[in-house]
């Protein structure tokens, strides 16, 4: 990857580029600075609460907190692909961000964004099972079941990163170099591309959409299944399974619904795609620790049981 940048930058006379933001507006800039700053420390601070907490504490041990866990951490990753180059551009005029580094970011915001839509489809199998064959659940997700599907996840968010990173590269920078965006993405490179992207802009999307739809469709799979399931079950158990699930199909939607909305068609309209974005890069991650913390009594005893030992400590 690195000697195909070394080329593809060598071939581009665009050697760095101009992030338009979210606003050119200075008063709207010094606003968004506060209010994105603090959306992004509730983003490592409740996200990084979930990961201490879930490694810290005996009893969260079950595959669905090892996979919070995962989710959590690469929440952090991925807002801190783009939410601090964002924010520090509030408050200079220059908003440049160099070739290599524009490519980086593009690669970062598909690994760990893949990653974390494999994540949650892996979270729904697990529900699912958990649901609808709780006898068998303990020797079906086991450790080393748990441990092959994030690498499983890790692995598909590295290949369909390098694919849409490796198409985008091969393309030829001339000039204009303004993206209207506050970071780089596919979409708003392909638009800046001297050359016809038609046939890279089809593949980009297919790529997208078959780990987006693909991803979407095991993850309706599975709630349809729990759902039936429950019909059979008593009323405590079934609600006890909603709340569960509540949490995880809200997650999924912040997501997922945004997410589709951008990648699996030809954009078309890039200030509209920025603000879609914002959605699944900062307020998805910031709200998924909420979602967690606020309608599971385990992971908040858990929370309360680390404060006061670490306040008794202290």
């Amino acid at each position: 990857i690195a000697a195909q940048l070394i080329n593809m930058e060598n071939a581009s006379s665009v050697k760095e580029f101009i992030l338009l933001g979210l606003s050119e507006n200075q008063g709207v800039q010094k606003i968004c600075f506060v209010v994105f700053l603090f959306f992004f420390m509730v983003i490592v601070a409740g996200n990084l609460l979930i990961v201490i907490t879930v490694i810290s504490s005996q009893c969260l041990n079950s595959p669905m907190y090892f996979f919070l866990c995962y989710l959590s951490f690469v929440d952090i990753c991925y807002s801190s692909v783009t939410a601090p180059k964002m924010i520090a551009d509030f408050l200079v005029e220059n908003k440049t961000i160099s070739f290599v580094g524009c490519i980086a970011q593009l690669f970062g915001v598909h690994f760990f964004g893949s990653t974390e839509m494999f994540i949650l489809t892996v979270m729904a199998y697990d529900r699912c099972i958990a649901i609808c064959r709780p006898l068998h659940y303990t020797s079906l997700m086991t450790r080393r079941v748990c441990g092959q599907m994030v690498i499983y996840s890790w692995v598909g968010g590295f290949v369909h990163s390098l694919v849409q990173t490796l198409l985008t590269t091969q393309l030829p920078f001339c000039g204009p170099n303004k993206i209207d965006h506050y970071f780089c993405d596919v979409h708003s490179l392909l638009q800046l591309a001297c050359t016809d992207t038609y046939a890279v802009g089809i593949t980009v999307v297919a790529n997208s959409g078959m780990v987006s739809l693909s991803s979407f469709l095991i993850l309706v799979t599975s709630y349809v299944v729990i759902l039936v399931s429950l019909k059979s079950q008593m009323s405590e158990g079934r609600r006890k399974a909603l709340s569960t699930c509540g949490s995880h199909i809200t997650v999924v939607i912040l997501f997922f619904g945004p997410c589709t909305f951008i990648y699996i068609r030809p954009s078309s309209n890039l200030s509209e795609d920025k603000s879609v974005a914002v959605f699944y890069t900062v307020i998805a991650p910031m709200l998924n620790p909420l979602m967690y913390t606020l309608r599971n009594e385990e992971v908040k005893s858990a929370v309360r049981k680390l404060w006061s030992r670490k306040v008794g400590n202290g």
